[in-house]
């Protein structure tokens, strides 16, 4: 640790004369010096403790026309607005290879078919409470979708005239519309934000739970703050790390999180990354251990709201990021890239980001390029000066990434390789 002398401190030898009025005109002048940066800082407003967020920049609307970008790796990409008009996009699922379902924050799913915006949303969606940030949220596709259609819906459930939670719905497309939807699984009460799934390479479905507060993160008695594992059927898997261990739900596979708002297995080891929204800064992706805590709230790598640094960064006992943000780039969306379409970038992992440093449409994508070891070698921003909010960032079935954009006015973006 630096220690440092106290500044305009003035050290006397024998013999050495110093006039009383210089000792005043020097404290004068440390006074001025010091109260000088103190009086020019702004004075934030804040709400809940929160700094209120500026302006920001003007919202641009996504491209009319193709845009083509150069990148650092020489894999030079052109960037296509497919549709317009979706209200606030939160995932998307390709069931077949001209069709796209994706869901909106309210409560409807759509279908995009030959690139064209169908009029009418899917029947057959269950009942969503739709408010602040919590809605409609993640879909998935059974591992064997091709053969039974199965599809599954994560989204808060009402429970009350005040309360809802994480669920999740499972049902079968027919092509038109979802089929005998039900739920498998709902958390507690007390399961808020984002929800995440994702299939691992064990075949368990992986589904993350908000709530990442100061408290439920770290009480194994709620499912807030959490990663859950469950069989495809919505049921406990007997070698999940807590079952049987009192005082903790039997769902868990970790804890200790904020908000998770991505979550993808690796192609290769089928392990689960989880992406994770930190405070002020802070921002991570994890390797999920089974039983693992990743600290939140006691430790974590940002800044609290109001500016100072968290207290703690690491401790004994919890998991590092492999990777975390600051500034925060607001992360939303995980994909790891295996397709031929994009050479260059395979084996890349893609992070959407809604925001840089907190102002407002400032978002991008970020590119992080690995070692074999699953250790960061360099990371690239991309599609900055477009300024897009991006929510979810998914690989096609023809090799290319699909982006969708929060807004009111949503969009699906396309990056394929530049003519």
């Amino acid at each position: 640790m630096m220690t440092l002398r106290p500044f305009g401190v003035l050290s006397i030898g024998k013999g050495e004369i110093m006039h009383s009025t210089v000792n005043l005109t020097a404290a004068a002048f440390v006074s001025a010096v010091l109260a000088a940066p103190l009086a020019a800082q702004q004075n934030v407003p804040f709400r809940n403790n929160i700094p209120v967020a500026p302006q920001g920049i003007a919202v641009v609307p996504p491209p009319a026309t193709p845009v083509r970008f150069a990148t650092a790796e020489g894999q030079n990409i052109e960037v296509t607005t497919l549709v317009r008009g979706l209200a606030h996009p939160w995932s998307l699922a390709f069931v077949a290879n001209d069709t796209i379902l994706v869901t909106e924050r309210g409560d409807k799913v759509r279908v995009i078919r030959a690139g064209k915006l169908q009029a009418e949303p899917v029947a057959g969606v269950p009942e969503v409470r739709a408010e602040g940030l919590a809605g409609l949220m993640d879909i998935a596709l059974h591992p064997q979708f091709a053969t039974n259609g199965l599809i599954y819906l994560a989204y808060s459930k009402p429970i009350s005239a005040d309360d809802g939670a994480v669920a999740v719905a499972r049902g079968r497309w027919d092509g038109r519309a979802l089929r005998d939807m039900r739920d498998v699984f709902v958390a507690g009460a007390e399961t808020v934000g984002g929800a995440r799934m994702a299939f691992g390479g064990d075949g368990m479905l992986y589904v993350s739970a908000g709530g990442g507060g100061e408290s439920h993160p770290q009480d194994p008695s709620s499912h807030g703050g959490k990663v859950l594992r469950l069989t495809p059927e919505g049921k406990v898997p007997a070698d999940n790390p807590f079952v049987g261990r009192e005082g903790y739900r039997p769902e868990i596979f970790t804890m200790g999180h904020r908000n998770t708002l991505g979550l993808a297995a690796h192609p290769v080891t089928g392990r689960i990354y989880q992406l994770e929204m930190g405070p002020n800064g802070g921002d991570e992706l994890n390797l999920l251990e089974p039983g693992g805590n990743y600290g939140w709230p006691l430790v974590s790598m940002g800044r609290t709201y109001p500016g100072p640094r968290h207290p703690h960064l690491q401790a004994e006992g919890y998991i590092d990021p492999v990777v975390f943000w600051v500034p925060s780039i607001s992360t939303s969306g995980l994909a790891f890239y295996t397709g031929d379409a994009l050479p260059k970038w395979k084996g890349d992992a893609f992070v959407g980001g809604m925001r840089y440093g907190e102002i407002p449409n400032t978002g991008k994508l970020e590119r992080i390029l690995f070692n074999p070891n699953m250790e960061e070698l360099r990371r690239e921003p991309l599609l900055v000066d477009l300024r897009q909010r991006i929510r979810d960032v998914r690989q096609g079935p023809d090799g290319l990434l699909y982006l969708l954009t929060d807004y009111d006015d949503g969009a699906l973006l396309r990056i394929a390789p530049s003519p």
